[in-house]
């Protein structure tokens, strides 16, 4: 083993829908709440818990964050929801990975045109430098992921032919 050890977290960005939606539910919780208090009626108390527990869910799903852990030529992807919840995603071998390199880079021309399944564990936007990477994994997989510099930099000691960092 070369005890290679390296973990990254990276704040996914919410959809504007998701944000909305959550803060619709919670204020719609908060109304039925007080309209039942003042009316005592029960199909209010059970609408509110409804609204309430959607939030909640809502919530989980909105705040996302992926932890990235690299172990000896494994990625790890997990994702942690709400900070409270994890839940593993993915593993993937370096030595089935075709390519990992910068999301604009010439060394994905040859990929460009492939159909693969996306997989988004990014931040979710472009940022300015974009820091985001693309890796094709066995030829059916685009992962688009957002590693730390140390994570790419221990990658491409295990793996130089296959990352790049332009």
């Amino acid at each position: 083993m070369s005890d290679a050890y390296v973990e990254c977290l990276v704040k996914a960005k919410p959809s504007m829908l998701g944000k909305f939606g959550k803060y619709v539910l919670i204020v719609l919780t908060v109304i039925l709440a007080c309209l039942m208090f003042l009316t005592m009626n029960v199909i209010l108390l059970i609408l509110a818990v409804i609204t309430g527990v959607g939030a909640y869910f809502l919530n989980m799903f909105t705040d996302l964050e992926y932890e990235y852990l690299y172990l000896d030529k494994e990625l790890t992807i997990d994702k942690v929801m709400a900070k409270s919840k994890r839940k593993r995603v993915a593993v993937y071998q370096l030595d089935r990975m075709e390519i990992l390199a910068p999301i604009k880079s010439y060394h994905l021309d040859n990929f460009r045109n492939r159909t693969a399944k996306e997989k988004d564990f990014s931040i979710g936007y472009e940022e300015q430098p974009d820091r985001r990477y693309v890796m094709y994994y066995e030829g059916g997989e685009k992962l688009i992921l957002s590693p730390s510099a140390d994570m790419i930099k221990i990658m491409k000691n295990a793996a130089p032919r296959k990352v790049f960092s332009d």
